[in-house]
């Protein structure tokens, strides 16, 4: 029993290895190195003046709008403080592209395009929301995040 159980997570693997690396391949854009610096070299980099929402030590926090939308531009003093800023803010949903000691938050389809001129890696928020409030969310949720 155990064997078979091992083949089985064998040929499950093989396939998911096999399937992945051919639409990696076909579909997947070339992601570039990813952006360092302050708030503003990595919102110029994503072709954006960011309007500062938060300026402190620990965070500072821009509010973008590019050609692919509103957006959350944030950058951190340390990895720490970044990491639990993104564990807390995950319950909210949304999508984050993330850097080192940085992450842009909106919509899926604003951080695939950030991604291609920002780097990074993609992680997405929980998929449910507390409340429903009745109103659009998006953008205008995330400008929450600003958590002073």
């Amino acid at each position: 029993m155990r064997k078979e159980r091992s083949l089985v997570v064998m040929a499950a693997l093989t396939a998911v290895l096999a399937t992945g690396c051919g639409a990696d391949d076909e579909k997947a854009p070339e992601v570039p190195k990813t952006a360092t610096g302050s708030l503003e070299e990595i919102a110029e980099q994503a072709k954006c003046e960011p309007h500062i929402s938060t300026d402190a030590t620990e965070l500072r926090v821009g509010n973008c709008e590019t050609d692919d939308g509103k957006w959350v531009l944030a950058t951190f003093a340390t990895d720490r403080g970044q990491r639990e800023w993104i564990n807390e803010a995950k319950d909210y949903g949304g999508s984050y592209l993330l850097g080192r000691k940085w992450t842009a938050v909106g919509d899926e389809k604003i951080i695939e395009a950030l991604r291609g001129r920002l780097g990074g890696t993609v992680e997405s928020g929980s998929s449910h929301h507390s409340g429903g409030s009745g109103d659009s969310g998006g953008d205008e949720e995330h400008s929450g995040h600003d958590m002073n």
